[in-house]
C-alpha cells in the first residue's frame, strides 16, 4: 500500500522548457489515479518521474511520506507496465511473470515463486498459456502477462503507461474491465497514463487533466463532466466533445447562433458588463422536439438546418454548421489546436435518440434545457457556471462510491477464497484485505 505525494514538481530539459510545470498532487493509498491530456502535455514524463526513470528538476516526490527524489527505480518498490509490454521473447509466460522474483536471488523459494505466478495467472486467466512464448500470444494476452509480472512483485503501487494503445477497440474495452477488476481486487494504488479520455472516464477514481505541463483540474470523472473549471477541461472530457458556441450578451439574454437564451440570478450577474461569452452545450443535451418527449420547464427550442447525419442504431449524430463570431474565433481555433483538433469546419454536433427521423437536409426542431449549458469567459477560459458546492458534493459521493466498490471487491474475494482457491489466491486475499482495511 502506498500514498504518493507530488509537491511543486517541475521537469525541465536542456533547452529550459518545462515539460512538467509546478504540479502538486496527492494520490491516496489504494486510489486509481489517471493522468490524461493531449500529446505532449507531460503526463508520461510525470509518470516516469514517479517511478524514477526521469530526474526531477525541482520539487519533492514522496512515497508514504519518504522523499524519493534521489532513489533509484529498483528502490522505490513500484511496478510499471509499459506500452510495448517489455516481455522477453525467449522466455515462457511463466518465466516472464516470474522474472522479477528470480532477480531477487535467494529471496524466494521455487515453491513460493510457483505459488505467486499461479495466483497471478489465475487472476488474469492465463493458466492455459503458461508454457507458451509471448510471440504466440495475442496483444491482449501479452498485456495480461505484463500485468502478471507486476502483480507478483508485491509492489506498493502499479504504474501504467498507455498500456492499451496498441490494442484494437474491442480488446481495449475488455482490458479496461480486466485492469479495473484487478485493481479493485488487490486494493493497490494505481497511476495510469492515457490520452484516451474514454479510458480516463471509465477507469479512474480521480482524473488529473494536464495541458502543456500544467495541471488543469483533478477530480472524479463525474465532476470533470458536470463541473469543469475551464474551456480546456470541458472540451477534452466527453464524447462527442462539448459544442462551444459564441453568445452575445444583450442584457439578461444570451444570443447564440440559433436561439436567444434568457438568463437570471447568479449567471446574469457573472455575464453583466461582458459583450461576448462562449456557451458550451453537450451533444446529448440537445433533443429532437418531434419525438414528443416531455421537456424540462424553461427549455428553449429552435430550428436549424442539418448538414449531415450518422445513424448508429441506438443513437444518431446530426451535424449543424454555423458561422462563429469573429471576436471569439481565435479563441476557438486556439482551443481546437490544444485539443489536437484538425481545424475542421465550425459545426454543432447533436446526439439524438435512435428513434429520431431527422436526416441530412432537414430543418430540425430541437430544444435544450438552459440549466445544462456551461458559460465560459472567452479571455480567461474560466467556467462562469461552475457550482463549487455541487462539485464538492459530487466529490464526496464519488469517494463514497469508491469505498463501496472496494468493500464489494473484498467481499467477493473472500467468498471466492472460501469456495476454494489456490494457496497463492488466499495470500492475495490477505493482502487485499489489508489494503481495504487501511482505506475504509
Amino acid at each position: 500500500m502506498s500514498q504518493i505525494q507530488l509537491q511543486n514538481i517541475v521537469k525541465k530539459y536542456g533547452d529550459g522548457f518545462p515539460a512538467v510545470n509546478d504540479v502538486s498532487l496527492d494520490i491516496a493509498d489504494g486510489e486509481f489515479m489517471i493522468f490524461v491530456g493531449p500529446s505532449g502535455c507531460g503526463k508520461s514524463t510525470l509518470l516516469r518521474m514517479i517511478v524514477g526513470l526521469e530526474d526531477i528538476t525541482s520539487g519533492e516526490m514522496l512515497i508514504d511520506g519518504r522523499m524519493v527524489n534521489d532513489l533509484a527505480p529498483r528502490d522505490r518498490n513500484l511496478a510499471m507496465v509499459f506500452q510495448n509490454y517489455a516481455l522477453y521473447p525467449h522466455l515462457t509466460v511463466f518465466e516472464n511473470i516470474a522474472f522479477p522474483l528470480r532477480l531477487e536471488k535467494g529471496k524466494h523459494s521455487e515453491e513460493e515463486i510457483r505459488g505467486k505466478v499461479q495466483a497471478a495467472s489465475s487472476m488474469l486467466e492465463l493458466d492455459e498459456h503458461l508454457e507458451r512464448k509471448p510471440g504466440n500470444l495475442s496483444g491482449g494476452q501479452r498485456q495480461r502477462v505484463a500485468m502478471g509480472r507486476a502483480i507478483v512483485r508485491d509492489a506498493d503501487a502499479f504504474l501504467f503507461d498507455e498500456p492499451l494503445s496498441n490494442l484494437d477497440a474491442k480488446l481495449r474495452g475488455q482490458m479496461r474491465t480486466e485492469i479495473a477488476r484487478m485493481q479493485r481486487r488487490m486494493g493497490i494504488t494505481t497511476v495510469y497514463v492515457t490520452h484516451d479520455q474514454t479510458e480516463a472516464m471509465t477507469l479512474g477514481d480521480r482524473v488529473a487533466v494536464l495541458k502543456k505541463g500544467i495541471l488543469q483540474q483533478v477530480a472524479s470523472p463525474r465532476e470533470l463532466y458536470e463541473q469543469p473549471v475551464n474551456l480546456f477541461v470541458a472540451g477534452f472530457i466527453g464524447t462527442p466533445p462539448m459544442n462551444f458556441l459564441p453568445a452575445r450578451v444583450n442584457g439578461n439574454v444570451l444570443s447564440l447562433p440559433f436561439v436567444d437564451v434568457p438568463v437570471s440570478g447568479r449567471l446574469a450577474e457573472q455575464v453583466a458588463g461582458k459583450e461576448l461569452v462562449i456557451v458550451g452545450i453537450r451533444p446529448e443535451h440537445l433533443k429532437d422536439a418531434s419525438l414528443g418527449d416531455a421537456q424540462a420547464q424553461g427549455a428553449v427550442s429552435f430550428r436549424a438546418p442539418v448538414d449531415q447525419t450518422e445513424w448508429l442504431g441506438n443513437e444518431q449524430y446530426a451535424y449543424i454548421p454555423y458561422q462563429a463570431d469573429e471576436a471569439v474565433q481565435h479563441k476557438l481555433d486556439e482551443l481546437d489546436r490544444e485539443l489536437d483538433g484538425e481545424g475542421m469546419r465550425t459545426q454543432m454536433v447533436v446526439n439524438l435518440d435512435g428513434r429520431s427521423r431527422i436526416r441530412e437536409g432537414d430543418e430540425a426542431q430541437l430544444y435544450f434545457d438552459p440549466a445544462a449549458m456551461h458559460v465560459f469567459d472567452p479571455e480567461t477560459g474560466d467556467c462562469l457556471t461552475r457550482d463549487d458546492e455541487r462539485a464538492a458534493q459530487i466529490a464526496r459521493e464519488s469517494e463514497e462510491d469508491r469505498h463501496r466498490a472496494l468493500q464489494r471487491a473484498r467481499e467477493r474475494e473472500g467468498l471466492d477464497t472460501r469456495q476454494g482457491g489456490v494457496d497463492g489466491g488466499a495470500a492475495t486475499t490477505d493482502r487485499s484485505s489489508g489494503h481495504g482495511a487501511t482505506r475504509a
